[in-house]
This record gives C-alpha cells, structure tokens and sequence, in this order.
C-alpha cells in the first residue's frame, strides 16, 4: 500500500490518491499508513508531494497531542515555505501553538525555521520571539550533550537537521538582525559579538568548526553594518574589502550600506558601479531569503536614487521591486509600491506605465 501511494504521488496520479485513501480512511490504523508515505516522500525531497498526506494524517488522527499528528503538522509547515508570503504566514500561524510539542530536536529545526520565515516577512518582533525560544533550548540541550558527554554516554547522538553550534549561533544572529531592523544598535551589537567569535563552543567536529567560521565572517560583515548604521563612515572602506575577500555577503552587505547611505545621506555612487555586475546577477534567486533581500535592497536603491534626482532609473528599480512583491505575494510590499508609483507617476515614461500595467495584469 505504501510503495503503491508513493509512487502514485511521484508521478501526480491524484485520481488513484483519492480512490485508494477514500477506502484506506474507511479502515483502522490509516492515519499511520498516510504517515508514512507522506515522511517517505518528505525524506525524498518530495516536500510538494507529500502535503496532501500530511494534511489527511491531521485530519484524521483525533489526539493533537500524538506525537504523529504534531510531527505532520511541523513537516507541513515545512514543506509549503517557499517564496509566497502570504502562504508562508497562513503556515506559520497553523503551526506555531504546536511547537512545544515537539520533541527538542525536532523543535530546534522547528524554531529555527519559524525565525526564519518571519525574517523574510520582516516581523522582526516574531523573529525575536523565537530566536529567543531558541536560544533557550539550544542552552538546554548543549548542557545535557555536556553531561552525557562527562559521564561517558558518547552513544547518544543529537539528532538533528544543523549541528548544535548552529542553532545557537543562529538564535544570536537572529536576534541581532531583528534588533538592529528596530535601530536598537547597541543592543543588536552584544548578540553580534556573541557570534563572532564560538570558539569557546565544545562538542564541534569538523562540520561544527566550519560552521564556527561562518558565524566569524557572519559577524564581522554586521559589525561594519551596524558601524555604518550607527554613522561611523570610517568603516566603509573596510567594509567594502571585506566584501570584495566573501562575494557570498556582497547583497546583504549593500543592502545595509545603502540602508546606511539612505538614512545618513552620504554618496555610494561608487560602490554601487563597483557590485553592479554582480547585483544584477541576483534577481532570478528563488530562495525566500534571497529574495526576500533582493526585494528590499531594489527598494532601497529605488528610495536613493529619487534622493539623487535619477527618476526615471529610480522608477526603473520600483517596478522591479513591484514584480518583486508580486512574486512573493508580499501584499505590504506591493502596496507600498504602489503608492510609490502613483507618486512619481508624473515622470514615468509611457514604458514604465505600460510595464506598471503589465505587472498588476500578471503579464509579466
């Protein structure tokens, strides 16, 4: 029955789905078959394929305190997060008062993620909420690896999606980013010091040393960024170096040294000719975060660019970042896109117009 209902979901067969779970629901212990071919084809990559499966195991297992009806409800949330923000919130919401059910290392992935999609939603009180909720755990659980570790139970592998050091550091990196969003600078800066420098973190392997060195360079790109943002000029050279050494930093990097120059006033004319190449090659990343970056960066260029008189470029930049939002389904987005539009619609050309039209049409 298992192979059978996998292999109709690989190859999109909903009509044989429906006729074989219409009978299998007629019959005892279905919910833990319908479990199972949905984390078969979740364990597979099949994350699209498996959330009709999830969505029958919920619907039919009574207990919502079972270990299999909170598992399918954190592997939907999982599974549908994609570059729709609208969806990404709608799960967030569904999944939430469920992730204290988990068992913790399922609930560190969990939390981990929830951080995440409220990241790319900029619900930077959320992000901090479970960044937090995070930090806490990963506390907890690198304590108890501790002990086990003191009295020789090295048989106890945590199991789990990152390396330990990794929720932590995240949960730091988070919370940083979420206070530095609200301009809470110096006390973004104590969580950004946290995770420069995990060297003191025991229990890391050869992946947890690599990861170590991610939050080292993670830390020190958002050091320059809040120098910048707090108005230390001096560091923008530095910056820019240490941009050019990480390519991987280059669009978070600009995005917050033109959040800097926009909110400071100074000129980055230079700079932005400097990464032109390489920003543009960014705008077909489908990764939510990515995107998410590339929305607000092509923001913020639009919002510099009105400042330097470069109007018809400007509105250029507003109409990607219109698309952008559309995409994304970011309705706060669009709108503000919008109104933004309407603004400067005087000076748009005919085209700019025409592709205005074209986007809110979905022609584009």
């Amino acid at each position: 029955m298992v192979p059978y209902l996998v292999r109709c979901a690989e190859l999109g067969r909903q009509d044989c789905i429906e006729a074989v779970v219409s009978k299998l629901l007629e019959k005892p212990k279905s919910v833990s078959i319908l479990f199972t071919v949905a984390e078969e084809l979740f364990q597979n990559g099949k994350k699209a394929s498996s959330v009709p499966f999830y969505q029958f195991a919920i619907e039919t297992e009574k207990d919502s305190h079972s270990e299999l009806f909170v598992i399918s409800q954190y592997r939907l949330f999982r599974a549908v997060q994609g570059a729709n923000a609208e969806d990404n919130w709608k799960a967030i919401i569904r999944f939430e008062p469920y992730r204290n059910r988990l068992s913790e290392n399922l609930q560190l992935d969990a939390l981990l993620q929830l951080a995440n999609a409220c990241y790319t939603l900029q619900k930077w009180k959320d992000v901090e909420k479970y960044a937090d909720e995070l930090r806490t755990l990963a506390i907890a659980v690198y304590q108890d690896q501790l002990r086990k570790k003191d009295i020789g139970k090295t048989e106890e592998r945590l199991d789990t999606e990152r390396h330990l050091v990794v929720y932590y550091g995240q949960s730091s990196l988070l919370k940083g980013i979420a206070l530095t969003m609200q301009e809470e600078y110096e006390e973004a800066e104590k969580h950004v010091h946290e995770y420069t420098d995990l060297s003191w973190f025991e229990l890391l392997d050869e992946i947890g040393y690599k990861e170590v060195e991610k939050f080292n360079v993670w830390g020190r790109a958002n050091l320059y960024g809040l120098g910048l943002k707090k108005g230390n000029l001096n560091l923008l050279s530095e910056y820019v170096d240490f941009l050019t050494e990480h390519p991987n930093e280059i669009l978070p990097g600009m995005l917050t040294i033109i959040e800097a120059a926009n909110q400071h006033g100074f000129c980055i004319d230079e700079l932005l000719d400097h990464f032109s190449a390489h920003l543009s090659s960014l705008h077909d990343h489908q990764n939510p975060i990515n995107l998410s970056q590339n929305f607000h960066f092509w923001d913020q260029k639009s919002e510099y660019d009105f400042r330097k008189g470069r109007t018809s470029q400007a509105i250029d930049e507003l109409l990607l970042c219109l698309d952008f939002s559309d995409k994304m389904a970011y309705y706060h987005g669009f709108k503000r896109c919008i109104t933004k539009f309407w603004k400067h619609l005087p000076h748009a050309s005919n085209e700019q117009k025409d592709r205005y039209q074209a986007i809110l049409e979905g022609r584009v």
